[in-house]
């Protein structure tokens, strides 16, 4: 089923299947002209819903959770006779989700991971795993017109089966309009990366 994008921006939580359509460009039937981001579609996908987005003036939070499976394709490589899902997954995760709070919250274009200011690993996530968490509390959204940019700014804690593994404090996440390479593959003015203007 779409979504109306005023509808969009009222949710408080997404079904996988709703994620997978949203990394689609399909569950929106109405989006705005300048777009409204889009999610990593699988494998790079890295969470199978959202459970919680609140807001509350610049603040804000987002959970979203992660099945784990035997089977994960991030097993099959890294490592060999010794599998362990990279670290890096989990930070983009949250940058992905960061990303998507600044969306839900009428962020318009194209989205892109920022930066963070610290992480830590002190745990990691195994192939008999069940559910990875990852909570975020959202210290800053701002929605900068005249840059027609908007930036969300959070801190996060990943766990796996409820232990604390990770902390990424000071995530950054932006949403971007004129950015987007629909042309893709083709050569045209979006095709080359660089600074984001």
């Amino acid at each position: 089923m779409k979504l109306k994008y005023q509808d969009f921006l009222q949710r408080t939580s997404f079904s996988k299947q709703e994620l997978l359509a949203y990394s689609w460009g399909d569950l929106i039937e109405d989006p705005p002209i300048e777009g409204c981001g889009l999610l990593p579609s699988p494998p790079m996908l890295m969470f199978d819903r959202i459970t919680e987005i609140s807001h509350k003036g610049k603040r804000g939070r987002i959970v979203a959770e992660q099945d784990i499976a035997l089977d994960d394709w991030f097993f099959q490589c890294h490592f060999r006779q010794d599998p362990v899902q990279p670290g890096c997954l989990g930070v983009d995760a949250v940058w992905q989700l960061i990303g998507f709070y600044a969306i839900i919250r009428g962020g318009k274009g194209a989205g892109r991971a920022l930066g963070a200011g610290g992480i830590e690993f002190f745990g990691q996530i195994r192939p008999h795993n069940k559910i990875v968490r990852y909570e975020i509390d959202i210290k800053r959204f701002s929605n900068m017109a005249a840059q027609d940019a908007a930036i969300a700014i959070g801190s996060a804690k990943v766990f796996v089966d409820d232990q604390e593994i990770y902390t990424i404090n000071d995530a950054k996440a932006g949403i971007f309009k004129n950015i987007q390479y629909r042309d893709y593959p083709h050569e045209s003015e979006q095709s080359l990366g660089g600074q984001l203007t």
